[in-house]
């Protein structure tokens, strides 16, 4: 029986497109659903293109979760994956789904983590602060932005005349090669 993912997206959504597009073949697990907090986020549009169904929740639903649940439920959602999402996740989609939410920071966490530290945000900070290396950090959620349990880093290096956008192109090719895989190798516990 497949594994359902639900993918949470706030944005453009292109690690959501390799996302789904990496699970199109896969016999175990598939990208059932996607959801966005922003009814003219691209993801949107990507997910239609790429045939998957996709829904728009108020802030109000977000909060309450009560009918966010009902719909994770209603599509059979056994794991969900956040790419891109800029909300934090309520105390009760935790409890009912434990251990079984991802996401994927920009930067080496603990470095450049925590609320408002998202996108280019974070390659200018790791540019400002001089760093040498970035990066990609998959983790678990918990209750506090950036600090569940790390799963997977992968580091690229950050040149001195390296600009945010320089790095940014470095991390979201990290991104791209390793988010699927380790969805993936967490959902089938490899």
């Amino acid at each position: 029986m497949k594994k359902n993912i639900a993918i949470f997206a706030s944005g453009s959504g292109t690690n959501a497109e390799n996302i789904i597009r990496y699970f199109q073949e896969n016999d175990l697990i598939r990208v059932a659903l996607v959801l966005s907090n922003r009814s003219d986020a691209y993801v949107l549009e990507r997910a239609h293109r790429l045939q998957v169904p996709s829904e728009v929740f108020l802030k109000e639903d977000w909060v309450s979760g009560e009918q966010i649940l009902a719909l994770l439920h209603e599509y059979h959602i056994d794991f969900i994956v956040l790419a891109g999402f800029l909300v934090r996740v309520p105390e009760r989609l935790l409890h009912a789904y434990p251990d079984k939410i991802i996401n994927i920071h920009p930067a080496l966490l603990p470095k450049f983590g925590g609320k408002g530290m998202y996108g280019d945000r974070v390659h200018e900070a790791v540019v400002a602060a001089g760093e040498t290396e970035s990066g990609i950090t998959i983790h678990y959620i918990n209750e506090h932005y950036d600090e569940g349990d790390t799963i997977f880093q992968a580091k690229c290096p950050v040149l001195p005349d390296d600009s945010a956008i320089d790095v940014a192109q470095k991390v979201h090719s990290l991104e791209y090669k390793h988010y699927p895989l380790i969805i993936e190798r967490t959902i089938l516990g490899k």
